[in-house]
């Protein structure tokens, strides 16, 4: 969609979520934000303001599907969403002393996978009935190849890339455009605490510039970088007994 007018963001109290808020803030547009840290949402909220758009900031957990319904819904009543942007998610693997503990793995299957769902599923039918709307979904390179340092992040961004390339195809003849997005490593809070080095580690600021561009266009899969991209695309397609070894050397994450 070139131009939405109301566009929802979760996680948008930092990283690529607050870069894509402060990205769309322009005059006479309408945001709805939400983001579990209040204070770094509302510090986002008032940058895109102050850009001009207009803005509603709702402190909101992805895991609670009842708070995510009421959140949608009010963001509906005010004007309906042309695009919801479903980015919050959380990240760690097997670099602790614990290794990846029963409770971590669940926790990131809830907010990154069941947090999706409840950020997409409210709007659906109201996109349906209006008969267009754009819904982009945070994945991750790393959903491409479960990487043995954080199982549990791979398979998690693994099932929403799935799950919205067949969403994509399902709700085409309704008008409504589906997007996969999958970047590899973008400076936020979330990759701040790996301590092995990141190739082509990439700005926030950047990164919401190219989703933009590729939302703006309704590609189904925003995936950057391309060097990237083609590396995990190439470990993806090889068997897993030519690559298992090597994978099984690379750095533990945190």
């Amino acid at each position: 969609m070139r131009d939405p007018q109301h566009i929802l963001i979760t996680g948008a109290s930092s990283g690529i979520g607050a870069a894509l808020a402060r990205h769309y803030a322009t005059a006479g547009r309408r945001l709805t934000l939400s983001g579990r840290n209040r204070q770094r949402l509302e510090t986002v909220a008032a940058d895109c303001r102050a850009a001009g758009a207009e803005v509603a900031a709702k402190p909101a957990d992805v895991t609670d599907a009842e708070a995510m319904r009421g959140l949608v819904e009010a963001a509906w009543a005010l004007q309906p969403v042309d695009l919801l942007i479903a980015n919050a998610g959380v990240s760690a693997g097997t670099g602790s002393a614990l290794g990846e503990p029963r409770e971590q793995v669940r926790r990131i299957f809830a907010t990154n996978l069941d947090g999706v769902l409840n950020s997409v599923e409210p709007a659906l039918s109201m996109m349906q009935e209006r008969g267009r709307g754009q819904i982009a979904l945070m994945a991750s390179l790393a959903g491409f190849r479960g990487f043995p340092g954080a199982p549990a992040y791979c398979a998690s961004k693994a099932a929403v890339r799935v799950y919205g390339e067949a969403l994509r195809g399902h709700l085409a003849s309704a008008g409504i455009g589906v997007s996969v997005i999958c970047p590899g490593y973008v400076k936020s809070p979330m990759t701040e605490v790996n301590a092995f080095p990141m190739p082509f580690l990439m700005s926030a600021e950047k990164a919401a510039a190219r989703i933009a561009s590729g939302l703006a266009r309704n590609r189904a899969r925003i995936a950057f970088p391309r060097r990237l991209y083609a590396l995990v695309w190439l470990l993806a397609a090889l068997p897993p007994a030519w690559t298992d070894g090597l994978l099984a050397r690379l750095p533990k994450k945190v």
